[in-house]
């Protein structure tokens, strides 16, 4: 069953997610702002949460001549930092038209052990040719989520820090035998920072 606003409000009293905003927030208030500055919308919704970009990194694959990205040996040299942006109301990294990039969420998860997290892709980045890859957050998992996305228009595109990015979809299913934390799982407490692949 997917959860609704109000169990993923109580439980993000609890600690599972962190900073948490309880509102959907559309504009956010500066000192010189009247009516507030329109941002992707961040936030608490119906049926899940949408969590922000962090200004900490964001990686951007570059073909190095001679070298393969191989999941099993992953050579970082394959991922260059992009430098964070920033003009009068808004921090953001590009990201290049057909590329893929690598960046962190600003919220920490603590998953409950009978519960599997979805990230989503939103509308207003779809719109723009960015996909983010469905990727799971398993029963139990702690952390930072590293955060995919591609370029698949022909322009490059500003990919806002701070802001919304994906959405978080909260699955509850019957408790399993061996969750991410019993089994050590390799991606365990990932800090605020691009975690790369590892076997």
């Amino acid at each position: 069953m997917i959860k609704n606003d109000i169990w993923i409000a109580k439980m993000a009293q609890k600690g599972m997610i962190s900073p948490f905003e309880p509102d959907l927030i559309r504009k956010v208030q500066k000192d010189t702002d009247l009516g507030g500055r329109p941002v992707i919308s961040y936030g608490l919704s119906s049926y899940g949460y949408d969590i922000r970009l962090s200004s900490a990194e964001f990686r951007i694959f570059r073909h190095i001549p001679g070298t393969i990205v191989d999941p099993k040996k992953f050579n970082p040299q394959n991922l260059e930092p992009t430098p964070l942006h920033k003009d009068i109301d808004d921090s953001y990294f590009i990201l290049p038209a057909h590329s893929y990039g690598l960046g962190v969420a600003l919220e920490r998860l603590e998953v409950p052990g009978n519960i599997t997290v979805i990230c989503i892709g939103k509308s207003t980045y779809a719109r723009c040719g960015i996909i983010a890859n469905l990727t799971p957050a398993e029963p139990a998992w702690r952390g930072h989520l590293t955060l995919e996305f591609s370029n698949s228009s022909s322009t490059d595109c500003r990919i806002y820090a701070n802001e919304g990015v994906v959405q978080l979809l909260f699955l509850e299913g019957e408790s399993c035998a061996i969750n991410y934390e019993t089994r050590q799982g390799k991606y365990q407490d990932q800090p605020e920072i691009v975690t790369l692949a590892r076997v």
